[in-house]
């Protein structure tokens, strides 16, 4: 778990109002109530976090698994637990469907364990429809919260735990950015940080801007401390995460770049990679460029979203670039980086696109040639302007479309694979094999994933394994044979 700052809280004195004081404090609370809990049912109580969507909310369910830790849950892998939380996405009205989907299995399992609590939170949450609709439908649910104010889980659990009905904690909007509280990371060598949070885009597809609410900024020192501390807890690669990360710090007092951002943190003693997403194509700059060009440490990949490659429905997207401008930057960064891996998202389908425009979409990918790409049939998203948009178009032209994309991007990204075959390359080692226990898994700087062997010494006789003490390490394995969206490799010793 990531250390936070000592707090020293009196129980006595009440509730502080400073955070993260306190929620310190409920944490402490907390603590005393599922003790309780524990000896009443005569054994330790279970929690389980289920995250949908993006690596923001995976950040977001490792800061909820670090307050359950710390006010005593064993997290447990199974919904059949006494405490579950869903952090919700809402991209896509089916990421909603399947939220209310897996709600009724909770419920039958609630029945088997009438204590157990659930929790609902995320982006979903911020719909109003939602909230009405778990009210009405679901009545099973404990608490619910949004993407706001994540920060209060230990308060709103102590709530939850002592007012026997359901709560519901829903901020419209902030610009309140509380961080310092435990964080229980997936992995001890790599982890993401927020740098920012909220999107000012609104692009005419995407729900984004109004759950999550409008572009703030973390301030630089609170950043740099963050990392300065994870790297002093083993970390040597952060994601800096944000829904624009090409838009960091315009609103704060003292405005920054996020190029001089990137620069502060290459100080940073002990940290080996940084990472980041998402970029948005109109707030790339040669600032940016050039700090990546120069750079030891920035990973050589680039996630620069497309999403269509017609300049006249990316006008109808609210994109604020055309297609020219988007190969031109592409242009630039494989002028100043040459070996810089390239993804991207595309969208196929939006209302009114024709097969021209199509077409266009399929040019650029056959000039851009992307490493891999995450592609996407349109669907109306309500609350959007595109969901009332007219012209949409007939299921069967965009399922055409669509496997025709997916072929070129497929082809083209493994033609790029090859092209390190031979190769002896830098590779994060993050774990061992899931499905081969003589082998180790890692990546690239260009985010691509290789399998190695590299067995540890163990008694004659025994079966080899892979050695394990390699995991979080940096090491150079030669890319023996591309296997279209992987490598084998061999370590080099």
């Amino acid at each position: 778990m990531e250390k936070t700052r000592n707090t020293q809280i009196s129980m006595d004195a009440g509730a502080p109002v400073m955070e993260p004081q306190r929620q310190f404090y409920y944490m402490d609370l907390a603590k005393r109530l599922i003790k309780e809990r524990e000896k009443a049912c005569g054994r330790k109580l279970t929690a389980h976090v289920e995250t949908f969507g993006c690596q923001m909310n995976a950040r977001d369910s490792e800061k909820l698994r670090g307050i359950l830790d710390t006010i005593g849950y064993v997290q447990v892998d199974t919904e059949e637990a006494d405490f579950v939380i869903y952090n919700t996405c809402t991209v896509r009205e089916n990421a909603n469907n399947k939220v209310y989907g897996r709600l009724g299995t909770l419920g039958n399992y609630k029945k088997k364990n009438p204590e157990m609590m659930i929790a609902l939170c995320g982006c979903m949450m911020q719909e109003a429809h939602v909230v009405e609709r778990l009210k009405k439908d679901y009545r099973f649910v404990n608490l619910i919260f949004g993407t706001h104010n994540i920060f209060k889980f230990a308060e709103l659990v102590v709530r939850a735990l002592t007012e026997k009905q359901l709560v519901v904690d829903i901020w419209e909007d902030t610009t309140e950015i509380v961080e310092d509280l435990p964080v229980e990371r997936k992995y001890r060598f790599k982890s993401g940080v927020n740098i920012m949070f909220g999107c000012n885009n609104f692009c005419s597809y995407c729900i984004v801007p109004y759950v999550r609410g409008r572009e703030r900024s973390r301030e630089p020192k609170d950043i740099i401390r963050e990392i300065e501390r994870l790297v002093a807890d083993g970390v040597v690669e952060v994601m800096l995460l944000g829904q624009n990360v090409n838009s960091y710090g315009k609103n704060l007092e003292q405005p920054i770049t996020f190029a001089e951002l990137l620069q502060e943190i290459e100080k940073i003693d002990g940290l080996e990679r940084i990472r980041f997403m998402t970029s948005h194509p109109k707030d790339l700059s040669d600032e940016l460029i050039r700090v990546m060009a120069q750079s030891k440490k920035i990973c050589k990949h680039m996630h620069l979203p497309l999403q269509s490659g017609s300049s006249r429905i990316l006008k109808k997207m609210n994109r604020h670039y055309d297609k020219e401008q988007y190969l031109a930057l592409v242009e630039k960064l494989r002028a100043a980086i040459p070996d810089i891996a390239i993804t991207t998202d595309i969208i196929v389908g939006f209302p009114g696109e024709t097969r021209e425009d199509f077409l266009e979409t399929l040019d650029v990918v056959q000039k851009v040639r992307y490493d891999s790409a995450f592609t996407f049939i349109y669907s109306k998203r309500s609350g959007t302007p595109a969901a009332e948009m007219e012209d949409q178009v007939p299921e069967e032209e965009v399922k055409e479309n669509f496997d025709l994309l997916l072929k070129e991007v497929q082809k083209i990204a493994s033609e790029k694979a090859k092209e390190l075959e031979g190769a002896t390359l830098p590779v994060l080692v993050e774990q061992v094999n899931e499905h081969d226990s003589t082998l180790l898994t890692g990546r690239l700087s260009n985010n691509s994933v290789v399998h190695f062997s590299c067995f540890s010494d163990g008694v004659s006789g025994e079966t080899p394994h892979a050695d394990e003490s390699l995991i979080g390490r940096i090491v150079d394995v030669k890319l023996v044979e591309c296997k279209g969206f992987y490598y084998l490799g061999e370590m080099c010793v």
